[in-house]
């Protein structure tokens, strides 16, 4: 079959996606950002319910936040204060979703010259999340609590959509689920109402070629490992 156009585009947006986890300084317009999420949310939603909420955070206002979140991650006292809302992971784990774990973690531990013992190097490689990787745009999305499994379904076709029209527009991201620990310091910073729920955060720039992390390429498996086609 002949791919269009039009295809070759959608599917570059989709292919080329890949968590990036270092950023240039390149600031991103406002109206980018504002066309990026527009699109986004065309996203499909049961009963037209579209439940996402984004706060996009720049400047002072993204500075302020990465800097209490760092500081609590970095205090062990004030480190086991904080605890996730909602479970992200599994509570138990089995193959094969472990193995694929462990794989891309230490895939990006080994390109970044980080080994087993090295727990410093690795808290540090973690405490990036919180400053956005250095992305110049971080969002926080959010979710009202009354919401419930399918509307998180619908959510994460949302996010994805954030996603692929970056790409389109020659911009980077990273889906974080790492800033859910420190609900309760976003809630506070960002003046959320009770009945709003941090989903994750997401870096939003342009990627830095010369870092060494940002050639991870992550596996994935083939359609006959996943797929049944099922026929007459």
């Amino acid at each position: 079959m002949i791919s269009s156009p039009q295809q070759q585009a959608v599917d570059a947006a989709i292919t080329s996606r890949r968590s990036i986890r270092a950023y240039l300084p390149t600031p991103v317009a406002r109206e980018d950002v504002a066309a990026i999420l527009e699109v986004a949310s065309r996203a499909p939603s049961g009963t037209n319910t579209q439940p996402w909420k984004v706060y996009v955070l720049t400047g002072a206002a993204r500075a302020a936040l990465c800097a209490r979140i760092d500081e609590a991650y970095r205090d062990p006292e004030q480190n086991r204060q904080h605890q996730e809302e909602y479970a992200y992971y599994p509570r138990e784990w089995k193959s094969p979703y472990i193995d694929r774990r462990r794989k891309v973690g230490w895939d990006l531990y080994a390109l970044l010259g980080l080994t087993r013992d090295n727990k410093e190097g690795m808290a540090a490689q973690h405490a990036r999340n919180f400053h956005f990787f250095d992305a110049p745009v971080g969002l926080i999305f959010t979710i009202d609590r009354i919401m419930e499994q399918g509307s998180w379904l619908d959510y994460g076709m949302f996010l994805q959509n954030v996603m692929v029209a970056a790409r389109a527009r020659g911009l980077d991201t990273c889906p974080q689920a790492a800033f859910t620990q420190f609900h309760r310091i976003i809630a506070e910073r960002l003046a959320l109402p009770d009945n709003e729920m941090v989903v994750c955060g997401m870096a939003l720039g342009h990627a830095d070629p010369a870092r060494i992390e940002n050639t991870l390429v992550t596996e994935r498996e083939p359609v006959t490992s996943f797929a049944t086609f099922m026929e007459d």
